[in-house]
């Protein structure tokens, strides 16, 4: 496990803070966060034992530990074995709660993978009422939660489409995007575009995955037939120019999550190498040709990482305390919130 042990002694906690204090203490917002990766281990120990499966932490930290993205996608698969029930995904949502309330996020767009839910036959209409269920309460606390449903693309179209169906049954204002992660190489893009015309026919934002390991014509493929408004990951975008040209013309943000890139060795793809670190990552050079970016975690737990882990990736990479400023802003710029709701937060960021 060589490139794992490169990622972790290339986190941010190993060196001293580089983060300007008006950045730490700034109310943050995240749009690119899976549920299910944001299972602590010590939480995977306390939902395996509602199952009468007893695991350890360390067992849970080996199963968490990945050289490749297919390592990842085994791990995901492995956690998500374990939410059976409406009351484990109830557990599993108040955790993430308390910690993005760690984290000074005040506002966040939580992905569900809803395409999973329905393989292993679960009902999304259930697992979601237990989500808000266990999400309300932190409205109080200043946290607000919308909810991104999210197929799978190595599943298929007809797939994806039970997705977007599952979304429109559950009749909620929280539900503000369609998405679709997973093997980004596995279907056509083409494939998906009714399922796409679809979501936006019922109300919701597009989003989809794409330049994570696949090459800039996924990109470009995701904006030009399926025409969504967020790009997750990207990064491959900095091998195209013109395809930067283009982001930076149609204000289309990329959702940078870059110790998932390094994890995954998504960026060593890109790169062409064996491996790459934190310095290797484009954000900066994307960041400067004047795209969009908003800064997450993708799957925090999974990757080892934190919202604030990741603004200290983005110091390390040489961004100035305005650029940083500008990566904060961004995450409430593009939400998928009305102007009056984001006017809303605005105020009560700044009081």
């Amino acid at each position: 496990m060589l490139a794992a042990r490169n990622c972790l002694t290339d986190s941010p906690r190993m060196n001293p803070s580089l983060l300007p204090a008006s950045i730490v203490s700034r109310p943050k917002a995240e749009l690119h966060l899976y549920l299910v990766g944001s299972i602590q281990p010590a939480t995977v120990c306390a939902l395996t034992a509602q199952h009468n499966i007893l695991l350890t932490e360390d067992e849970v930290r080996r199963r968490y530990t990945y050289r490749d993205f297919t390592g990842f996608i085994d791990a995901f698969k492995w956690v998500t074995s374990f939410l059976r029930e409406p009351r484990d995904y109830g557990l599993i949502a108040r955790d993430l709660c308390e910690h993005l309330l760690t984290q000074k996020v005040v506002y966040a767009e939580v992905t569900l993978s809803i395409g999973v839910m329905l393989l292993r036959k679960q009902q999304p209409e259930a697992n979601f009422e237990a989500l808000l269920q266990a999400t309300e309460p932190f409205k109080k606390k200043g946290l607000r939660i919308n909810w991104v449903f999210d197929a799978a693309r190595q599943f298929g179209a007809e797939a994806a489409m039970d997705v977007v169906n599952a979304a429109k049954h559950c009749q909620s204002k929280t539900i503000v995007a369609f998405g679709i992660g997973g093997d980004e190489m596995s279907v056509a893009t083409q494939e998906f575009r009714q399922v796409y015309e679809q979501a936006a026919e019922n109300g919701l934002h597009l989003l989809m995955h794409a330049g994570e390991v696949g090459g800039p014509e996924k990109i470009r493929e995701a904006i030009e037939l399926l025409h969504v408004e967020r790009i997750g990951h990207g990064i491959a975008a900095a091998q195209d120019p013109a395809l930067m040209d283009l982001l930076v013309d149609r204000r289309i943000p990329l959702e940078i999550c870059p110790q998932s890139n390094i994890r995954t060795g998504a960026l060593a793809k890109q790169l062409r190498r064996s491996e790459a670190g934190i310095l290797d990552h484009p954000l900066p050079q994307l960041l400067r040709h004047g795209i969009s970016i908003v800064l997450s975690t993708d799957d925090h737990a999974m990757f080892h990482t934190t919202l604030r882990d990741e603004y200290e990736n983005a110091a390390r990479m040489g961004l100035s305390a305005t650029e940083l400023a500008q990566l904060v802003d961004a995450s409430f710029e593009h939400a998928f919130l009305s102007e009056t709701e984001k006017l809303a937060i605005r105020k009560t960021r700044n009081s």
